[in-house]
This record gives structure tokens, sequence and C-alpha cells, in this order.
């Protein structure tokens, strides 16, 4: 007869991504995670086959969690470009505690290159989803005559979503707020209508 779970599942798997966000996977060890989860290996084992496949999770969750929340950026009452901008916002880093860290999917891609095909299948879901998002928010800034139609919301969403991980990447590699926000800011307006306001 097997021992009831004594730990909380959901709140380990947060605690580990946490772990990883920091450190990185090869970089993680298992007493990082036993140390900052307050579990057992064992206990860990149980529920998690091994490192690998909590760090997949935890990538899973990371990946959630930022599509909830560029989900609920978008859908405010706010027009197309405020959206985008908070969404360029929510980017960068909120304080300097976080501001080394950078994004755990980038972070993530860097590290194991695209030759892992179950870490490039969630860095790939996130560009899908994130470029899926702004793609709908540049189509109605377009019907609304706020965003340009030079290129479609398609192509304008790939490059936002590829300007967005540039920031990032700046970001974790030490540039200043206001290096990334002239970035951001001179991409949004490049894709604003010159008959926008």
């Amino acid at each position: 007869m097997s021992r009831p779970r004594e730990f909380d599942v959901d709140r380990a798997l947060h605690q580990s991504m946490e772990v990883f966000w920091t450190k990185g996977f090869k970089s993680t060890s298992y007493e990082d995670l036993t140390r900052t989860t307050q579990v057992k290996k064992q206990s860990l084992y149980c529920v998690f086959k091994d490192k690998r496949d909590l760090f997949l999770k935890a990538l899973a969750l990371y990946r959630e969690q930022s599509i909830v929340m560029l989900e609920e950026l978008a859908s405010r009452e706010v027009s197309p470009l405020k959206k985008l901008e908070a969404i360029c916002d929510a980017t960068l880093y909120q304080n300097e505690e976080t501001m080394p860290r950078g994004c755990l999917i980038l972070n993530s891609a860097l590290e194991f290159g695209y030759d892992d095909r179950e870490v490039n299948r969630e860095v790939t879901l996130m560009f899908d989803q994130v470029e899926r998002i702004l793609e709908r928010i540049i189509r109605d800034g377009q019907e609304q005559g706020l965003i340009t139609e030079r290129q479609t919301g398609k192509e304008l969403a790939v490059y936002l979503n590829n300007v967005l991980s540039g920031a990032k990447v700046m970001e974790k590699s030490g540039a200043s707020r206001e290096q990334i926000e002239a970035v951001l800011c001179t991409s949004l307006a490049l894709m604003t209508s010159e008959n926008a306001g």
C-alpha cells in the first residue's frame, strides 16, 4: 500500500520553477530543489520521474502563466496600441531582483538549443501562442486605422514577438531599462499608422 503524498505538488512545482528560472536546468541540483521545496528527493521522485521531468513541467507552467498574463492584458478595454504598450511594459523586469533572470523559455532555448525535442516543443508553443495574441491585437489596430497595413497582421506579430524576445535577451545581458524601453518604443512607433492619433 503506497504512502499518502505528504506535500503540495503545485506549490513544489512553482518553487522548482523559480529555481530553474534562476539557475537554469544544468546548474540546478536536486539539493537545490529539495532545499527550496522542503520535500525529500524520494518524495519528489514519486510525483516527478526525475529532474528533467520536473523541469519540463516547470517550463510548461511558466508558459501557461505567461500566456494567462498576456491574455489578461489583451482583454482590457483599451485601444490596441495601449494593449501592445502594456505587453511591452510587462516584458520588462519589474524589479532589480528579477532582472538577471530574463525569460525561462528563452533561457531554456539558449541552454538546450533546438536539438532537444521536448524543450523545443515548449519554446515553439510559447512563441506560437504569443504570436496569435499579438496578431489578434494588431489586426484590431489595423481595422481601426491605428496600426500600419504595410505589412500583414501576422508579419507584424512575428516582428513584435521577436522584438520582445530580443528585449528579454538584452535584459538578461545587463542592458538598462532605458535602453530596452527605447527599442520597444521604436518598434511600436514603426508599427503605428501615420493616420493614428
